[in-house]
């Protein structure tokens, strides 16, 4: 295994969320990202500060996490996770532990008072970020740990999996 790799897959398991009450992430029916459909989709709203609300009500009233996904379209890790997270196991996963959010951040430059709404002020490490939170008290349940991701290309699918199912409810 070369020192990349190795690192890769050292960062890998660091980014794993804690084991709170996690739930196991459904099988994917993908070993690689190249069996993923194409094109790879354009997922993020450029104006989703209002629907971030609207999904957070949502959230609270349905007993599930909102799940807010920073991002651009420019970026191939944001594709390649929006384009896994449609695959129909995982997306069934998706919706019945989470409500989730599709928000446009440009060049870290566009819809920032989102993550600032969370404590996150300073420029974002990387995209695309996942910032779980529990919408009672509406606070980031995994700050510190939001851009683990954001090497989504170096990861499996089925490792993109099982990091967001370590936050579902």
């Amino acid at each position: 295994m070369n020192r990349r790799r190795l690192l890769l897959t050292a960062a890998a398991a660091t980014a794993a969320p804690p084991a709170l009450a996690a739930r196991p992430a459904p099988r994917l029916s993908i070993k690689t990202f190249a069996e993923l459909k194409t094109p790879l989709p354009l997922p993020y709203d450029e104006a989703a500060d209002a629907v971030v609300d609207r999904a957070r009500t949502q959230a609270r009233r349905q007993g599930k996490r909102l799940l807010i996904d920073l991002g651009g379209n420019w970026c191939p890790d944001c594709r390649i996770l929006a384009a896994t997270m449609a695959l129909p196991e995982l997306d069934r996963f998706m919706k019945a532990h989470f409500v989730t959010v599709m928000v446009d951040v440009g060049r870290f430059d566009r819809n920032l008072q989102i993550p600032a709404r969370y404590g996150v002020t300073s420029r974002l490490p990387g995209v695309p970020a996942l910032m779980v939170i529990d919408p009672k008290s509406d606070r980031l349940l995994n700050p510190g740990n939001f851009s683990a991701l954001s090497n989504a290309r170096d990861m499996s699918p089925q490792a993109l999996a099982d990091w967001i199912a370590g936050w579902a409810a």
